[in-house]
């Protein structure tokens, strides 16, 4: 019967402490205790039936057989290092699935993703828009945009930016005949609201109101949806900041009231914890944070001076 293969953490220590000639400096190397390197090499010399190194007035020395074992054993890691990353290079190229609800597909990535393409001409991405999300990618799926709060089990998560919720509108309201320069005054327009009444409802009472009536105005499914009704004059929008910001800045939804509504909820980057390292899902990861934090500091936020924690 062919002898059992000594146990990688055992062989990690033994190579550490062979390179550094130190138990000391291979803890600090594989961040644990000297006990515990002391106890690994232990285990190792025990399953071998071989004695690996020798104390000699305080300094540590190999023996001829840990010598010789060592830069066998050595000679394995590099290879294994040299392996991974070449995998690694070739896993910055090729196809990349990224799955997200269309609201955020249709107002933030899809106007921007050219701007990934000219940056990486090797990765081909593929869209694919979910209404829901199950906390966990499925096998076809490489990468995906959830919202939530960044707990979902054996998934990298990577927070894109702080999520609140403010009031939008398009600039024809403010020249409807309508007053809409107070709170009070959205009694006279249509609330839109996004997948429900609740976040309208958290908004008024922040800012006091209660007992404020919340129940008019069309609900609708989608938060794409929401804003495009807002643009086109159809009421007053509490949207997600993130999908709000491109129209704001083209002037096609304006912001009528400097109160925010801050939410426990953001928008993340997940993969699968194996894969975070891969060429093409970092690549992927490194753009989008740093185009959404650039946008979030171009972005003039002095007005939204009043935020408040959501429920």
């Amino acid at each position: 019967m062919a002898r059992r293969l000594p146990p990688l953490n055992a062989l990690k220590a033994f190579e550490s402490a062979a390179r550094h000639l130190s138990f000391t400096r291979a803890a600090e190397e594989l961040f644990v205790t000297q006990a515990a390197i002391s106890h690994q090499i232990k285990a190792l010399e025990d399953h071998l039936g071989l004695k690996l190194f020798l104390r000699k007035n305080r300094s540590l020395l190999l023996t001829e057989e840990g010598q010789g074992y060592f830069q066998d054993i050595r000679e394995i890691f590099l290879q294994l290092h040299d392996a991974t990353e070449k995998l690694l290079a070739r896993g910055a190229k090729g196809s990349l699935t990224v799955s997200m609800q269309p609201s955020f597909a249709i107002q933030w990535l899809v106007p921007r993703l050219n701007l990934f393409s000219e940056q990486h001409p090797d990765i081909d991405v593929r869209i694919k828009a979910v209404d829901q999300d199950e906390g966990s990618l499925t096998d076809d799926v490489d990468v995906a945009v959830y919202y939530g709060r960044g707990n979902w089990r054996n998934l990298r998560s990577d927070k894109l930016q702080a999520e609140y919720l403010l009031p939008v509108c398009s600039p024809l309201l403010l020249s409807s005949g309508k007053p809409l320069s107070e709170v009070t005054d959205l009694r006279f327009h249509n609330l839109l609201h996004d997948g429900s009444r609740k976040a309208w409802k958290s908004w008024f009472a922040s800012q006091g109101y209660k007992h404020f009536n919340v129940n008019q105005g069309p609900i609708f499914s989608h938060s794409s949806m929401v804003l495009q009704a807002a643009i086109h004059g159809q009421g007053v929008a509490l949207a997600h900041n993130v999908l709000a910001r491109p129209d704001i800045s083209s002037g096609r939804l304006i912001v009528p009231f400097n109160h925010v509504l801050l939410s426990k909820d953001a928008y993340y980057l997940v993969c699968r914890e194996s894969q975070a390292d891969l060429g093409k899902i970092t690549a992927f990861r490194q753009w989008l944070t740093a185009v959404v934090q650039q946008e979030q500091e171009q972005f003039n936020e002095q007005q939204f001076t009043n935020a408040v924690a959501a429920d």
